[in-house]
């Protein structure tokens, strides 16, 4: 019953909700599901989803799986409102179960949700789609041929590690993504450590200019804009280190794509990324510190045989707990339950 994003501005924003507001006009008259999986996020996600919660518990009487997502959630659930923290308990109470992405996104609902309703189910990836393309001469005869739309099974895992390493960011150039800071950290390092790395930006947002900017002053740093998802996984099979300096995250599926490359983490301290990044796997500063950003940054570029170690375990951990295929078993254990 989604209701995706179509265009942007005032006129994107109506449109968005007309489509929403007719995909809440056609649900009751669907057939009663055995289950109903319900995606929220904070604010009006919240709100629009708190319709379809409540209809399937008290009308259909059908089983409510809730599934919490969102970087601000914490924000929405401490909330000043009476009104709105009354609508959050009474959706969480109406919710068999409520999954959420980590412990610390459990702690953060417990405070409005019953804890013996709360499930943490962490965003996944599919490890296969990222990696190599596999030589003409192991493809067997029946594969498709090899080039930019070779399937999953044509891929080898992604090998860490290359002379000159390569910093990759993907993500929208928003400042809540700590865009500004891995300019500041970026400019810093090619002129101190001029080629001996290079960084690729891949993204559109507002601030796209600065980074247009900063590739057109250093050869080291290249900006793609926009990419495709086909591109997008071909650019993380080749980085050496993933940096997301974010702000504010659930879980980002983007990390866990960087790390199903083979690359290193560079992150922050937000979200469930402490919960997934160790010294093991990467590196973790505070949002907004330029200083600790760039830092990180030049003990991975100047340190091989660390980024690499850091590669095998991110791409270790990916195949053994972020795979669509455990989390997938898992969600559908939570719904046997129910039916």
């Amino acid at each position: 019953m989604a209701s995706p994003p179509i265009g942007s501005g005032r006129l994107g924003f109506i449109w968005g909700v007309l489509t929403g507001l007719v995909a809440m006009v056609r649900f009751p008259v669907r057939d009663r599901p055995d289950v109903t999986h319900v995606h929220t996020s904070h604010w009006y996600s919240f709100y629009r989803a708190s319709v379809y919660v409540l209809f399937a518990k008290h009308v259909w009487n059908a089983p409510v799986v809730l599934h919490v997502h969102g970087s601000s959630f914490d924000e929405f659930i401490d909330t000043d409102s009476r009104a709105v923290a009354a609508l959050q308990w009474l959706v969480f109470e109406s919710s068999d179960d409520i999954i959420v992405l980590s412990d610390h996104w459990a702690d953060v609902v417990s405070t409005r949700a019953d804890a013996d309703r709360i499930r943490v189910l962490p965003n996944a990836v599919d490890p296969s789609t990222f990696g190599s393309e596999t030589p003409p001469d192991e493809t067997a005869e029946d594969s498709p041929e090899e080039g930019p739309g070779a399937t999953p099974s044509d891929r080898q895992p992604p090998t860490p590690g290359d002379e000159v390493p390569h910093v990759v960011f993907v993500s929208n150039l928003i400042e809540r993504k700590g865009v500004k800071e891995l300019s500041e950290a970026l400019e810093t390092l090619a002129a101190t450590h001029p080629g001996e790395f290079r960084a690729t930006v891949a993204g559109d947002g507002p601030l796209a200019d600065r980074i247009e900017r900063l590739a057109a002053e250093h050869d080291e740093i290249t900006y793609l804009g926009y990419v495709s998802e086909e591109r997008k996984r071909s650019l993380l099979s080749d980085g050496a280190i993933y940096v997301l300096p974010t702000y504010a995250e659930g879980l980002p599926i983007a990390m866990l794509e960087g790390m199903a490359g083979a690359n290193a983490v560079v992150s922050t301290t937000v979200g469930s990324i402490p919960e997934v990044i160790d010294e093991d796997r990467g590196i973790l500063t505070e949002p907004g510190d330029v200083d600790q950003l760039t830092e990180a940054l030049e003990r991975l570029v100047t340190a091989p045989e660390r980024r690499a170690r850091m590669a095998e375990n991110n791409r270790r951990t990916i195949e053994e707990r972020y795979s669509w295929d455990h989390v997938t078993d898992e969600l559908v254990a939570i719904y046997e339950t129910h039916v």
